[in-house]
């Protein structure tokens, strides 16, 4: 039986089950092939995924010893309509009135998806 559900999609336009495989196959996608025989790309990928915060910090000190300043700011939703607000986000600086309706999201993404 057909079933409806949510689904992650990567620069390629594959599906993924979950946020961090398309992000994983778009790291990997960006390194390219790593090694002989079977790449070690993806393997590297989901380490630096899963390092972010330290690999982040690391960015951050040289960029202070280098003596540059980076703006780590993210856009807001207001700034870029391709952001919207996660439901159950507590976040106090999103305006919740920019939250874009999950559901006509993805009837709009599988209504392009039949057009090709």
């Amino acid at each position: 039986m057909a079933r409806k559900g949510i689904g992650f999609f990567d620069g390629k336009g594959q599906f993924f089950k979950t946020p961090d495989d398309a992000t994983v196959s778009d790291l990997s996608s960006m390194l390219g092939k790593i090694g002989e025989g079977d790449s070690l790309a993806p393997g590297i990928a989901f380490m630096l995924l899963e390092k972010r915060s330290e690999i982040e910090r690391i960015f951050a000190e040289h960029d202070a010893m280098i003596g540059k300043e980076l703006p780590m700011d993210f856009p807001s939703t207001e700034e870029n309509a391709n952001v919207s607000v996660l439901p159950g986000c507590e976040c106090q600086e999103i305006d919740q009135s920019q939250e874009i309706d999950q559901s006509q999201e993805i009837e709009q993404a599988q209504e392009i998806e039949q057009a090709k």
